[in-house]
Formats: structure tokens, sequence, C-alpha cells
């Protein structure tokens, strides 16, 4: 997936699919793969990719760019650790939608702020997960 302009050159460039990767190699730098990893966040962040794009492949985006395939795999895999991707084998790497994860983070804020509740009050995990349920129970009308 090329942005047009062949291999990467000197500048260390790749790209497709709203993503243009550049990469810096200057001292001081950001690791490659760090600078991989921020700027498809930033793609995604101002809507150049959207949710379902794909991504190069990780050996595709590794040679344009001419970096170790371990370089863009680490990055893939940070991208997935904070849900901005996902990888299927058949799928390739996708960005994900976000509109979903921001509710999810709001519900895993509130988990996490269940549970040091529970423990500041001396509840274990049964007693806590029973609490839950029932507030579970109650919200759905049961």
């Amino acid at each position: 997936m090329a942005d047009g302009r062949g291999a990467a050159g000197p500048a260390g460039s790749a790209g497709g699919a709203g993503l243009e990767v550049r990469l810096d190699r200057a001292a001081g730098a950001p690791a490659p793969w760090q600078q991989v990893h921020d700027q498809v966040v930033a793609a995604v962040d101002d809507g150049r990719l959207v949710p379902g794009d794909r991504l190069p492949t990780v050996r595709a985006l590794a040679e344009e760019l001419g970096v170790a395939a371990g370089t863009v795999a680490r990055a893939y895999r940070a991208l997935e650790a904070s849900d901005v991707v996902s990888t299927a084998s058949r799928a390739g790497t996708v960005v994900r939608d976000r509109t979903a994860q921001r509710g999810d983070a709001a519900a895993r804020a509130a988990a996490a702020s269940l549970a040091r509740e529970c423990l500041a009050a001396g509840l274990d995990d049964d007693a806590a997960l029973s609490l839950l349920r029932g507030a579970l129970a109650a919200a759905r009308g049961r």
C-alpha cells in the first residue's frame, strides 16, 4: 500500500488508506515504532483514518519505511493494546470504532471506582460481585 511515490526514500515515508508515515531518523527522535504508533493515532484522531480502514501489512510497511518488521509489529501491538486497531488474520489490521470505546472507557472507570470502594469497605470479591449484579438487575428494572 504505497503512498504513490514508490518505496520509501531517504525521508522514510510510507502509507496508504489515509495514512502517511514519515520517520524522523535524527538523533533524539522517538524510536521508529513509537513514531509509527503516534502517526497512526494522529491519523485516526483527525479523521484521515476511519473505522474499517485497513493499515498496510507489517511486512509491507516495514519494507517501505526501511525498518525491521518487528519495529512495525511493535507499533501495531501498542495500537491494539490501546484499542485503536484490531488485527484478524484474514482481515488484516483495521481501525476500530472508537465511539463505542468512549463508553467502554467510562464503564471501566466506574468499575475501577467501584472496586476501590468495595476494597475500602472490606468486601471480598464475591460480595463485591453480588453488589454489582444487584445494581445491574435494578438498572434493568428486574
